[in-house]
């Protein structure tokens, strides 16, 4: 039997210490569904349910924003019937969760290259963007179709369109210049990156916003991430010193004597 009563934050961990935007890289439907003796789209049914349950942990908790890997530009490889399926679970899953996620104040939003989705999914996103807009409760943004590196090209050719026409001088570009260009504009960076299924490797995912995030990775596949994996994830990320490349002094310097 589980210690916690897993409706509430547990009462082990800070809550003025959670952190306040989460990304997670969901990774190990399939080899779950190959243990499982399932064909693949099994596994994305599953993780599509495990998402939707971290979503609802998320505002229970009082983390405000999570940030979900949910296809990269490099999924376009896989093979065709495994993307057509999950292009169409995405479709079906934003006309049947939309209502409830309304209801319970869930934001939605999108970042990632959109133009090349069918144009029945983008009309379906668009409408969960506008739906939600103005929902408080928990920021849920999706990367679909997303790749940090096309991000950052992205940005950079739009910032050198703006250096070419002359409305930007190019001394003038730094960091806050940058990410107003990225598809996260106007969203904190992330505190606590989550990856499952064992692997230990970025994959092109946000590689701007994870600067000084804090990693942890769990071996647990993802269609059995729960809100118990998740507890040993912010426990582990409140043991952690964030201290952004400075040191924090216990006490002040003493004063050198002549």
């Amino acid at each position: 039997m589980n210690k916690f009563d897993y409706a509430t934050c547990p009462t082990d961990l800070d809550p003025t210490r959670l952190p306040q935007h989460v990304a997670v890289i969901m990774d190990g439907n399939g080899r779950w569904a190959k243990r499982q003796g399932f064909p693949r789209i099994a596994g994305h049914r599953q993780g599509a349910r495990a998402l939707k349950n971290l979503v609802r942990c998320c505002k229970d908790w009082g983390v405000s924003a999570l940030t979900a890997y949910a296809f990269s530009t490099e999924n376009w490889r896989r093979p065709l019937e495994e993307v057509d399926f999950l292009l169409v679970l995405f479709e079906r899953l934003l006309r049947q969760e939309l209502a409830e996620m309304d209801r319970e104040g869930v934001r939605i939003s999108f970042i990632g290259d959109l133009s090349p989705l069918p144009s029945s999914l983008r009309r379906e996103i668009d409408h969960a963007i506008e739906a939600t807009i103005d929902n408080q409760a928990v920021h849920f943004s999706v990367a679909v179709n997303y790749g940090s590196r096309a991000e950052l090209t992205h940005a950079c050719r739009q910032i050198a369109e703006q250096v070419q026409q002359g409305t930007l001088q190019p001394e003038a570009v730094d960091e806050q210049v940058i990410e107003q260009y990225l598809y996260t504009a106007g969203t904190p960076d992330p505190d606590l990156l989550i990856r499952s299924s064992g692997e230990l490797r970025l994959s092109n995912y946000l590689l701007w916003q994870l600067a000084y995030t804090e990693f942890y990775f769990t071996d647990v596949f993802w269609p059995d991430f729960d809100r118990a994996v998740f507890h040993e994830a912010l426990r582990h990320y409140q043991m952690r010193d964030r201290r952004y490349g400075t040191l924090k002094l216990k006490q002040p310097c003493a004063r050198l004597e002549a």
